[in-house]
Formats: C-alpha cells, sequence, structure tokens
C-alpha cells in the first residue's frame, strides 16, 4: 500500500522514502552495526549512552524489542541509492492528547556525515508524524556545542525553544542541552 502524502512524501507499508533515505523497522541483523557504532567515540560523542553493551547483549536486545507503535517508532536509516544502512531515528513519548512527539537521531556511519542524510531522515519522518500520526509538534535535545546536528535541525525548520543549562556531561565537561521543535506548518 502506497499513499501520497499531503507534502508530497511517500509513504509506503512498511517504510518511509525521503529524497534520498529510506527509513525502516530496525532488524536484528542490524545489531552489528549499531555495535560497531556505539563501539566508536565519535559517533557516541554527543549521545546519551549507557554502559558498554556486547554483541550478544545487543542482537538480544534488538529481537526482544517491542514492535513499532504510535508511542514509540525506532526506525534504520538506509541509503536510497545503495540500501546501505547509515543511522538511526526513533520519534517516541508521542501523546496524542498534545499532538507531540519527540525525535532521536544518529547517523553512525561517518562518511555519511554532512551529507543530508540525517536532514532528509528527520524531514521524512517529521512529515509522516505530521501527516499520518496527526501530530502537530516534534521535539528534541541536543548539546549546545553540536554545531553540526544544530544545522541539520535547523534546516529541517526546527528552532531553539529552550535551554538547560550544564544538563549533560561530557569529557569531564558540562554542557548546555537544547530544546528544539518544529510545528507542523514549519517543516521545511
Amino acid at each position: 500500500m502506497v499513499l501520497r502524502g499531503a507534502r508530497g512524501g511517500w509513504y509506503q507499508r512498511g517504510m518511509l522514502n525521503g529524497e534520498r533515505v529510506r527509513l525502516r523497522a530496525l532488524e536484528p541483523g542490524d545489531a552489528s552495526a549499531l555495535h560497531r557504532w556505539h563501539g566508536d567515540a565519535e559517533v557516541t560523542r554527543w549521545l546519551d549512552t549507557s554502559y558498554p553493551e556486547s554483541l550478544a547483549q545487543l542482537a538480544r536486545r534488538s529481537e526482544e524489542r517491542v514492535a513499532n507503535s504510535y508511542t514509540r517508532t525506532v526506525l534504520a536509516i538506509e541509503t536510497r541509492d545503495e540500501e546501505r544502512l547509515i543511522g538511526v531515528l526513533a520519534l517516541r513519548d508521542v501523546s496524542p492528547e498534545s499532538g507531540s512527539g519527540e525525535v532521536d537521531l544518529y547517523i553512525g556511519e561517518k562518511d555519511a556525515w554532512g551529507r543530508g542524510f540525517g536532514s532528509d531522515a528527520l524531514r521524512t519522518l517529521c512529515r509522516f508524524a505530521f501527516d499520518q500520526m496527526r501530530l502537530h509538534s516534534v521535539a528534541l535535545w541536543v548539546a549546545a556545542p553540536n554545531a553540526g546536528a544544530i544545522r541539520c535541525y535547523e534546516k529541517v525548520g526546527f528552532r531553539v525553544d529552550g535551554r538547560q543549562r550544564e544538563a549533560f556531561r561530557r569529557d569531564g565537561e558540562w554542557h548546555d542541552m537544547l530544546l528544539m521543535t518544529v510545528l507542523e506548518g514549519e517543516l521545511r
């Protein structure tokens, strides 16, 4: 089943297609790429990560993952041309009462950084959230020094709504976290 979204995106059962990326459900076979990314300090520098996991632990968690639903959806980001897994995107804490949800995003393949894949993935997910899920706003938190991510989010239409001072510790220093939000009519 393919639906034509009001803003021009193609939504197909099982995946969402952007201009440059395809978003699909995470598969247990994706665990090895996730394990590699989670072991790279440059990839995880600005992520709120937990304790290290073995490949076996990550694979087990992947197999036991709760099915995607309205309130929480975790998606793999693939390039459309190569169908290569490059990152992960999640829409969580979705509330039909407030018409809002929060996004988490990271690109794990460093050769894909700065090439527009993150903004296309985020735009595609937000379009789905607004058109199909009937949300009004999507928010995210980002470490203030993460200039590349902030540029990506602004390109999609996100704006800084607030700042939580010294809320994130990395490399022995405290950093502010920025709350960024995009409303339904602001998506670019």
